[in-house]
């Protein structure tokens, strides 16, 4: 018997294409993303990015973020209350 053999092009877009039929397409990504090699050297791109940040600027600035997140949410859930009379809105409304 002679088995003749695909390009592994090909092999792999047939692979992902049962996949996302038969798991979808969030858990085929998460299953192939398993076996993605990375690039980079993560310690040394780390070390220059934060160079001139200290423990308590990071600190600081995660606390503003979240500072913000939480009040952009707030505003959010005001004008949710303040429109909810009956009438539905797609969109997402925030004041600054």
């Amino acid at each position: 018997m002679v088995v003749q053999t695909k390009p592994l092009a090909e092999v792999t877009q047939t692979a992902i294409r049962v996949l996302c039929k038969e798991i979808g397409l969030v858990d085929t990504m998460r299953f192939v993303g398993q076996f993605t090699v990375g690039y980079g050297n993560y310690t040394e791109e780390r070390a220059e990015l934060f160079a001139d940040l200290t423990l308590d600027d990071m600190i600081a600035e995660i606390q503003r973020k979240r500072t913000q997140a939480y009040a952009d949410r707030d505003s959010a859930r005001a004008i949710r209350l303040k429109t909810s009379n009956g009438r539905r809105y797609t969109r997402s409304i925030i004041t600054s």
